[in-house]
């Protein structure tokens, strides 16, 4: 019964436009409903001091999935949304589906909706949605971008599932699709904690301007985190960074690469070098025991800690090294998103088209 939801409010963050154009496609159905509808960026407001939903308000959230959960702006922003007002809310997370010849391949969600879930029932939310889309992945530091006629393919299949939960939702009915993956989201919670505690730390250190930077900052500009600062006059990527690809992907002059070489040959320092170096100098302050069993924990967080000491001083160094050309061209020829196969990804012109 649609006369019920009085409001629907759609929050979403984006990195390439995703979750934005999710955001869109259930704020379509709402419309033609006649329910008014906003749809909030909420990489554009002020995420500490979000107003509370007046009763009747349906809440909605969309987000893309990172390393098995939802970034942490998204998690910091649903632990401040302010107590429930008797109103329903539903979840949605954008995930790296794939196709293969005719076949739709659906990702992997981990903890995204379920911590979200739980985040919102503890503040009293009725939850009546929870549901995963899987739109083309778009984390090319990892694969190329997909091609756009599959792209093209790949919206049209998730436009119409997303129209079919917006219509049943807003009908009254609930729909938790996502307890179909449960299973899989509970064996992959283990990669989804270390992601967000050292995964993610790692990845913001793999981006980098090449020769080809013109300084038009777009990439500064337009950061929804604004994890992008200006450092020795060249781009610098902070810890904040969410890893969403924004920055790679609109770039007019391909200038932002993956430094594939470095963090490899980063790691290979820390690993090899600094924590043995390390674990020589813990060995004599104290004596450890032969049997190290119940160090296990504070060994790995130990081992977490100098990693990421070691990511801040080596990303340091790199970002200096790159006015060296020598080792700016190393770093350039070590990249594999340098390759002109490796394509940006980006929604196809005529979905772009129809959201506007």
């Amino acid at each position: 019964m649609p006369s019920e939801v009085k409001q629907l409010v759609i929050y979403y963050f984006s990195g390439t436009g995703n979750a934005r154009n999710v955001a869109k496609w259930i704020s379509g159905v709402a419309v033609e409903r006649k329910i008014p509808t906003e749809v909030i960026d909420i990489a554009m407001i002020d995420r500490k001091h979000i107003p509370r939903p007046p009763a009747g308000t349906m809440i909605g959230f969309v987000s893309p999935t990172h390393g098995f959960n939802y970034p942490p702006v998204s998690m910091y922003f649903l632990f401040r949304f302010p107590r429930s007002n008797g109103n329903r809310f539903f979840l949605m997370n954008t995930r790296a589906g794939l196709k293969l010849s005719k076949w739709f391949v659906p990702g992997l969600s981990g903890l995204a909706l379920w911590l979200s879930a739980i985040i919102l029932l503890c503040k009293g939310y009725h939850i009546v949605g929870l549901r995963s889309i899987d739109l083309p992945s778009n984390w090319i530091s990892f694969h190329p971008g997909v091609k756009e006629k599959v792209v093209e393919s790949i919206y049209g299949h998730c436009k119409r599932i997303t129209v079919a939960f917006a219509s049943r939702i807003l009908d009254g009915k609930r729909v938790y699709t996502a307890f179909r993956d449960i299973i899989q989201d509970i064996l992959f919670s283990p990669v989804a904690i270390a992601y967000f505690f050292m995964g993610r730390f790692m990845l913001a250190k793999t981006f980098y301007a090449t020769l080809d930077c013109d300084r038009c900052d777009i990439c500064v500009e337009n950061c929804p985190v604004k994890a992008i600062v200006i450092v020795d006059k060249r781009p610098f990527w902070s810890y904040r960074c969410e890893s969403c690809m924004r920055c790679m992907n609109n770039c007019p002059k391909r200038a932002i690469e993956t430094a594939h070489g470095y963090i490899t040959a980063a790691m290979f320092l820390i690993n090899l070098v600094i924590l043995v170096l390390f674990w020589r100098w813990v060995s004599s302050l104290v004596t450890l025991p032969a049997d190290k069993g119940w160090l296990k924990i504070p060994f790995t967080f130990a081992r977490w800690g100098v990693t990421f000491a070691g990511l801040i001083v080596t990303y340091r160094v790199y970002h200096y090294l790159l006015k060296i050309p020598l080792v700016r061209e190393l770093f350039y020829y070590t990249s594999l998103t340098r390759f002109r196969f490796w394509r940006r990804y980006r929604p196809s012109k005529k979905m772009i088209s129809e959201l506007h």
